[in-house]
């Protein structure tokens, strides 16, 4: 129904087939200097790749316990797919949403911006206070409703994903976990938020939006 619901379904629906560090759409040096290239070798390489290893793991295990029908395994298992897994599934969107090219909500979009919030400074003033008053580690997401046909701002903890935890489509996550930002930005969260803003790949989103409205291309 939604390219965010099919990207969550090809994740995650054959527990036989392995999970792959997707690439990059751009270089590791590519969001300077909003984020550097050390940030983005250490979050792709080393943490998105660990949510991948781990989560092809719960799955083996997963796949084992379903054959020998052992429902206790099978229950253990969950809160493993469910972090591994959501941070595999956020991740693939964070990459993909961000560029470090310009760009602009498409018609469309900044009607349903206008619908949803106002303006666009209203959007990204809600969706900063999201991101910077999770508490811990966490996600601040723009979703869109299918039952409103609007936009919402919501914020997850850990790695929950949007989708399979409000039924909304992810259009943009802001990464709060401290290995996001930490290296460059310190302890001052609301800095990275602002930054981060600099760099949403409308032109995808865009894409996202006509899809899970179901407008023709």
């Amino acid at each position: 129904m939604f390219a965010a619901r099919r990207a969550v379904t090809k994740v995650l629906s054959n527990v036989r087939a392995k999970h792959c560090l997707p690439d990059l759409p751009y270089s590791y040096d590519a969001l300077e200097p909003v984020i550097c290239r050390d940030i983005m070798i250490l979050h792709h390489q080393k943490h998105h790749q660990t949510y991948v290893n781990n989560l092809n793991i719960a799955e083996e295990k997963l796949e084992c316990a379903l054959e020998k029908k052992d429902v206790s395994t099978v229950i253990s298992l969950m809160p493993a797919i469910r972090f591994n897994g959501g941070g595999h599934i956020n991740h693939s969107i964070f990459w993909e949403t961000l560029s470090p090219n310009s760009s602009q909500p498409n018609a469309r979009v900044e009607s349903i911006i206008k619908q949803s919030f106002g303006n666009l400074d209203m959007m990204k003033q809600e969706l900063s206070a999201a991101a910077i008053g999770i508490q811990g580690s966490g996600w601040a997401w723009l979703g869109f409703c299918p039952k409103t046909g609007k936009f919402r701002v919501a914020s997850l903890p850990n790695q929950d994903p949007l989708l399979g935890t409000t039924g909304m489509a992810p259009l943009f996550g802001i990464d709060v976990w401290e290995h996001a930002y930490y290296l460059q930005y310190k302890n001052v969260r609301a800095d990275y938020v602002k930054a981060m803003l600099d760099l949403i790949n409308w032109g995808k989103i865009n894409e996202l939006v006509d899809d899970a409205m179901g407008c023709s291309k």
